[in-house]
């Protein structure tokens, strides 16, 4: 896979989560998303275009760079949180 593509996957993925994210927390139809959450959405856009490790890196989470000022990286785990608790409450049921 190139960087390009990369890029692209973590871009189309962070978009989808933070959608089902919007959609469980603000009740937002599917396909929209809010105002909090696009901005999130424009941050976190930003932050994965710009990002000098996508060529290497694995999650953001373990990264050497924090590049999320912490208002973001916070909303961002709060997201991230949210899609694990829903995977493991289907992967339970």
């Amino acid at each position: 896979m190139t960087v390009d593509e990369k890029r692209k996957l973590e871009l189309k993925t962070m978009y989808q989560i933070i959608g089902i994210y919007c959609r469980d927390k603000h009740h937002t139809p599917k396909g929209e998303l809010c105002e909090e959450c696009q901005d999130v959405w424009h941050y976190a856009e930003h932050r994965i275009d710009v990002c000098p490790h996508m060529e290497s890196k694995t999650f953001c989470s373990v990264c050497k760079t924090h590049c999320y000022g912490p208002t973001y990286r916070e909303k961002i785990r709060e997201v991230i949180k949210h899609m694990y608790l829903e995977w493991k409450d289907k992967k339970r049921g």
